[in-house]
């Protein structure tokens, strides 16, 4: 794909039929919005089996796909919440721990009971997420995502809006975005996608709107056809 194009509707809605798509529009995204896939931005096989090894558990095969495509690429993993290295990762109440909210208010882990299936591996499993609460008692992984890859390319696409950079932008709203802004495809709880000129705009459970401009240009279009408390204006 041309760094120069990508049409996130149709990538998106790719992303949505397997992991092969999921990882298409990560790589997509990530040219376009950023710096192109390299091959020294995931982990290598070595540290993911080593990470088994200590585990004593078989990693589910979208995990490892992930990680060897761009687990270490911080901004498209870590900017905001964090996603676990290989030597990171733990089991936690029989789920195993990917990422962590950034002030460990969450986790998001697979239930162990999901990495296989009558005896056969599940190479694209369910996620759950789990909140810290005052009363440890009351916490219960709950699901999230359908497939991992899909809560990866989530990840990818979220923590890349929230990169700290001069055409990132936050604000607080329940207004509708106005003509111009076409809605993209349903990717991610909790989550819609818009795409208007030069910008992608995340709105999360109705509330935050979080915006990535190409250019000044188009970030100050944003904000006159979204006025309000913009965080950066």
């Amino acid at each position: 794909m041309d760094e120069t194009e990508l049409d996130m509707r149709a990538a998106m809605a790719e992303s949505l039929r397997g992991r092969a798509g999921s990882w298409a529009l990560v790589s997509g995204f990530a040219a376009y919005w950023g710096e192109p896939l390299g091959p020294d931005d995931g982990f290598p096989d070595a540290e993911l089996d080593a990470a088994e090894g200590r585990l004593g558990l078989r990693l589910p095969v979208a995990l490892r796909e992930a990680y060897r495509l761009f687990g270490r690429r911080a901004d498209l993993t870590s900017n905001h919440d964090v996603l676990l290295t290989p030597d990171e990762l733990f089991v936690l109440d029989g789920a195993l721990v990917y990422r962590t909210e950034n002030q460990g208010c969450a986790h998001w882990g697979v239930l162990t009971a999901d990495l296989a299936r009558d005896g056969v591996d599940r190479e694209d499993p369910p996620t759950v997420m789990r909140l810290d609460l005052a009363d440890p008692s009351q916490e219960r992984w709950e699901p999230w995502e359908d497939r991992f890859s899909t809560a990866a390319a989530v990840m990818a696409m979220t923590e890349k809006l929230l990169e700290d950079h001069e055409l990132t932008d936050v604000i607080e709203s329940e207004n509708e975005l106005p003509d111009g802004f076409r809605e993209l495809p349903a990717l991610g709880r909790g989550c819609r996608w818009y795409q208007g000129p030069d910008v992608l705009v995340s709105v999360v459970e109705e509330a935050w709107m979080t915006a990535r401009a190409r250019t000044p240009e188009a970030l100050e279009a944003l904000y006159a056809a979204v006025p309000g408390d913009w965080l950066g204006e």
